[in-house]
């Protein structure tokens, strides 16, 4: 599979992430903290929203855990919004 783009910008700040540390224990509060972000920032996440509008869309992410990582808090984000829009 090609990747067709990679939006830098919807990515949790530096400070964030190293705060982080993929840590499974601070994992609620670093969805919540990358939440926050993501809500001041729609211009990183707009394009994956209107991407998902013509089709199935995948994010690619390089972490082990496949559960706390900024992709999945990224996931749970947009389906909620896609859910509430319904």
């Amino acid at each position: 599979m090609k990747a067709e783009a990679w939006l830098k910008d919807v990515a949790p700040i530096t400070e964030l992430r190293k705060w982080f540390g993929h840590d499974p224990t601070k994992w609620s509060e670093f969805r919540s903290r990358y939440v926050s972000e993501l809500k001041t920032n729609p211009n990183g996440w707009l394009p994956i929203d209107e991407a998902e509008k013509k089709g199935a869309v995948t994010l690619i992410y390089d972490a082990i855990d496949e559960k706390h990582n900024n992709a999945a808090a990224l996931r749970e984000f947009l389906q909620t919004r896609l859910t509430s829009a319904k």
